[in-house]
């Protein structure tokens, strides 16, 4: 390969790295604020505290206009699975 083609070819690895590493680096300071949070929605899943509220809602006994996208059957669940994926996945990377 050519000097200059090598050099352009290395030039665009350094600006796509650069962005990626900036990138994710704001997404773990992202992540990291949001950890207490997910604590928290974990430990309110696994409590029953969960089922309480969802049977309260079935039963009619929370307002309508009440945002409640925690108590479907997936949201929680679906978020708690794909965490542990991340965090598996981000444990492997470091290994690099």
């Amino acid at each position: 390969m050519e000097p200059i083609a090598r050099i352009v070819r290395m030039e665009q690895f350094l600006n796509e790295a650069w962005a990626a590493v900036k990138a994710l680096d704001q997404a773990l300071d992202r992540y990291a604020a949001a950890r207490a949070g997910l604590t928290e929605l974990t430990a309110y899943y696994e409590d029953g505290r969960w089922m309480e509220d969802f049977e309260a809602d079935a039963a009619g006994r929370l307002p309508q206009d009440l945002n409640r996208g925690v108590l479907s059957e997936d949201a929680v669940y679906n978020l708690l699975t794909d965490n542990a994926q991340l965090k598996e996945r981000l444990r492997r990377l470091g290994k690099d």
